[in-house]
């Protein structure tokens, strides 16, 4: 069996998971938890490989947030860039709008 990944936040996105509650908060880490340490670099419904992304290569959706993030094979790190919350089609993260 191979070894987990390590999963490592940003400073930023360390600050974008502060800002939501606590309630929030927790179900996304448990998603992480769950999704990210074995395979996190494989589609499945909740995740997605990204297409010309200026923000991240993958993203996890957990009900109306979304995570998004790089994986480093050769390293096995995951590593967190941002956490963003859907609001219809728009897309705010750190208090900002973003266009993907």
């Amino acid at each position: 069996m191979k070894t987990a990944y390590a999963i490592k936040f940003t400073g930023q996105a360390y600050k974008h998971l502060e800002a939501i509650s606590r309630r929030d908060r927790n179900l996304i880490l448990d998603a992480i938890r769950e999704q990210l340490p074995q395979t996190p670099d494989e589609e499945t419904r909740n995740r997605k490989l990204l297409r010309d992304n200026p923000v991240a290569d993958w993203e996890l959706r957990v009900g109306q947030y979304r995570l998004f993030y790089d994986v480093d094979g050769a390293n096995r790190v995951v590593r967190v860039l941002a956490v963003g919350r859907k609001e219809r089609n728009r897309l705010i993260i750190g208090g900002q709008e973003v266009v993907l």
